[in-house]
């Protein structure tokens, strides 16, 4: 029976739609446990800062961490606590599976992609006020039209994106070498074992930090060394999810554009259509909601997030687990995330009054009143669902019709 359940749950990738499923049940307990949204980019931006001030730069008159807030480290903030165990359970997730493995990029033009890539995303994640997480997969339902702006600009931007990898000049020219015999596939049981025995030891050395956190926290700390344990906690099941479905918001959206699959976009919507009751339920009951402004700033994050996202080969979700799984591609693609993020921040004071924060915060439920803004959320998701479905079943049509020729 233990077996069965290590093969099975442990070492088998997971179907994506019951995990995404998952994913925006947990998201909606996070934000009402911790008091703000699942998001990354955020924290990658705050990460920036904290180098630029290590060499010397002084950031504490840069408007955008005044917004976002760059006091204490890491570790004394819920979005850095819940990033750690983001990267703890996608490690240990992949440790036990066996999918751990120093791999290079195989050409000089996948660095370019991964470097550019993730600078472009980075900046247009925060330029938008947040990535495929704060403005899409937690921003709607946090009923936030500025969510609802990034998200369709994201779809451009992923529709361009798709049009520019396949041009000439992002072509792979691997050469390919004729070989006298077959190569054995390593596969080693011992080395297995292992790995599935350290995936195990990375699960308790961060279950032991959590349970100090809450129960042998600072007590001058009170309730906030808790919620650093619950966002760690949670991080870890962020990560071990995303690890074990695979899940990358890129490839869901990218993949719809080029072959029409839509599974992964449809369990992306459906997801959120989960978590979007569960978040109703805990702004009822008083935890306010994120709301970023509806103005320019989201389209044009949006659309450059969508493009990056597509050179790079992966979003905040899928770069993250991607590394510690060794693909020395997503250490890249992160590094330029954090780059990208940074840029925005030290010009952010130039522009922001003209692309954001002259623009209203819409709360879709302050507009529209709570129930009102219930129905226009759902009613947008269905919207956005047979939106895909029109995609998926083009591109199906376009793509079977060129196979004929």
């Amino acid at each position: 029976m233990l077996k069965d359940f290590k093969q099975n749950f442990l070492i088998k990738f997971w179907s994506p739609m019951p995990a995404i499923i998952a994913l925006g049940v947990m998201a909606a307990y996070y934000f009402g446990l911790t008091g703000t949204y699942w998001a990354v980019t955020g924290e990658f931006t705050r990460w920036g800062g904290h180098i630029l001030n290590l060499i010397g730069i002084d950031t504490n008159t840069w408007g955008y961490f005044k917004i976002i807030g760059l006091q204490g480290a890491p570790l004394d903030r819920i979005d850095g606590m819940m990033i750690i165990g983001m990267f703890a359970g996608a490690l240990a997730a992949a440790l036990m599976a066996n999918n751990v493995k120093f791999r290079l990029p195989q050409s000089n033009i996948r660095i370019f992609q991964a470097l550019i890539g993730g600078i472009i995303a980075g900046f247009g994640a925060r330029i938008g006020m947040g990535c495929n997480l704060a403005s899409f997969f937690t921003g709607i339902p946090q009923f936030s039209l500025h969510a609802w702006f990034f998200t369709s600009m994201t779809l451009a931007g992923v529709w361009v994106g798709t049009k520019i990898v396949f041009l000439p000049i992002f072509r792979s020219h691997i050469p390919l070498i004729k070989v006298s015999n077959i190569k054995e596939i390593e596969n080693s049981k011992t080395k297995a074992d292992f790995l599935f025995k350290l995936g195990i030891l990375v699960l308790i050395v961060v279950g032991i930090w959590i349970a100090y956190l809450m129960f042998f926290g600072n007590i001058s700390e009170g309730k906030k060394s808790q919620i650093l344990a619950i966002a760690m906690l949670f991080g870890v099941g962020f990560g071990f999810v995303i690890s074990r479905a695979q899940i990358c918001f890129t490839s869901a959206f990218r993949d719809l554009f080029i072959t029409g699959r839509g599974y992964m976009a449809k369990a992306v919507i459906i997801g959120m259509m989960v978590s979007t009751i569960g978040v109703f339920s805990y702004i009822m009951l008083g935890v306010a909601p994120k709301i970023m402004w509806a103005g320019p700033n989201a389209m044009i994050g949006g659309f450059l997030f969508g493009l990056g996202i597509v050179i790079a080969g992966g979003c905040e979700c899928g770069w993250m687990y991607r590394a510690v799984e060794g693909q020395v591609h997503y250490w890249i693609v992160g590094i330029g995330n954090v780059i990208g993020a940074t840029l925005l921040a030290a010009t952010w004071d130039y522009y922001s009054q003209n692309l954001a924060t002259n623009f209203a915060r819409i709360n879709l439920l302050e507009n529209f009143g709570n129930y009102g803004g219930l129905i226009l959320n759902y009613v947008l998701l269905f919207l956005f669902l047979i939106l895909v479905l029109y995609i998926q079943r083009h591109c199906f049509l376009k793509n079977k019709h060129f196979k004929r020729i």
